[in-house]
C-alpha cells in the first residue's frame, strides 16, 4: 500500500511541477494541483484502506464484560492464561464405565 501511496504523490508532484514551471501556469494553481489532485483524495483513500485496522485496534483495546468485583478478588492472579481468571471446565467431567 505504500508503494501506491509515494508513486501518486511522486506523479502529482511532478504534475504541479509542470504547472509551475509551465509558461501559463501559476504556483497558485501547482498548489492546488498537488491539493486536489493529491492530498485530498490520497487522504481519503488511504483512510478507508485503514478501516479494517482501525476496527481491530478498537476491538482489541475492549475490555470483556466484568465479573463482581468479590469474585474477581477471590481467583489467584497466577491463573494458567495470566489473565486472573480461571478457566471454565478446567477438570474434565467423570465418566461412568458401562
Amino acid at each position: 500500500m505504500h508503494l501506491v501511496i509515494f508513486g501518486w504523490i511522486y506523479v502529482v508532484l511532478m504534475m504541479a511541477v509542470s504547472e509551475a514551471n509551465s509558461t501559463q501556469g501559476t504556483l497558485l494553481g501547482a498548489f492546488f494541483t498537488f491539493v486536489l489532485y493529491g492530498v485530498l483524495p490520497l487522504s481519503i483513500v488511504v483512510y478507508l484502506m485503514n478501516t479494517p485496522a482501525r476496527r481491530a485496534k478498537r476491538q482489541a483495546s475492549t475490555l470483556p464484560p466484568s465479573q463482581s468485583s468479590s469474585a474477581a478478588s477471590a481467583l489467584p492472579a497466577d491463573a494458567p492464561d495470566g489473565s486472573g481468571l480461571t478457566a471454565r471446565d478446567a477438570l474434565p467431567a467423570e465418566r461412568k464405565e458401562p
